[in-house]
């Protein structure tokens, strides 16, 4: 299905990517990740209901309505920009007055690094928002919060660098579990691809 028609389905506007640049060189321009892309993931990596997902850095939040089409999964949207972060409040206003799935959805406007990562929070999700030292700092609080709250966690990568690999596998005790390359692109790009880690206990 075409990029608009599932912005039709969805009755949201995410099309489009920012204009201008942040302040801070640490984090990265938005631009959503392909619906073409989020089809290829989910038709090999199912999420459920009970899922809660947190997408670092979720623009207009694209990825966080799709998913709660799909599975009716919860999902937190985080976004440090005020006026991406306006136009996610208003997407999910138009979206809701078609939604039928129970899971719920929020959006917070603050640095990704400053979010209070909740006990449920179990999926999360970068399309490299931002460089490596703020990655480091959301991967520790991740790992804060399971060492109090034992439980299954996912890192999902898009586009991933070779800096948030690197640290992922040389510095935590994260897994590869799924390569999910993009065909008719990953010939060409060998960042068109989700790396999905799992953390090992």
């Amino acid at each position: 299905m075409k990029e608009l028609k599932y912005d039709e389905l969805l009755n949201i506007e995410t099309e489009g990517n920012q204009r201008g640049y942040n302040k801070s060189f640490h984090y990265h321009r938005y631009e959503p990740t392909p619906y073409q892309a989020l089809e290829k993931l989910f038709a090999e990596y199912e999420l459920t209901s009970s899922d809660h997902i947190v997408d670092f850095g979720c623009g207009k939040g694209r990825l966080n309505f799709f998913i709660h089409y799909l599975f009716g999964a919860s999902v937190t949207g985080v976004e440090m920009n005020e006026v991406l972060y306006e136009e996610a409040i208003e997407n999910k206003a138009n979206y809701l007055i078609k939604a039928k799935n129970k899971g719920e959805i929020q959006f917070q406007c603050c640095l990704a690094e400053k979010y209070e990562i909740n006990p449920l929070d179990n999926r999360f999700y970068f399309f490299n928002p931002f460089t490596i030292p703020i990655f480091w700092k959301i991967i520790n609080n991740i790992l804060v919060s399971v060492e109090k709250y034992k439980r299954e966690v996912d890192v999902i990568l898009y586009y991933p660098s070779e800096d948030y690999i690197y640290y992922l596998e040389n510095n935590t005790l994260f897994e590869l579990i799924k390569d999910i390359q993009l065909p008719g692109l990953y010939e060409n790009n060998a960042n068109e691809r989700f790396l999905i880690y799992r953390l090992a206990y």
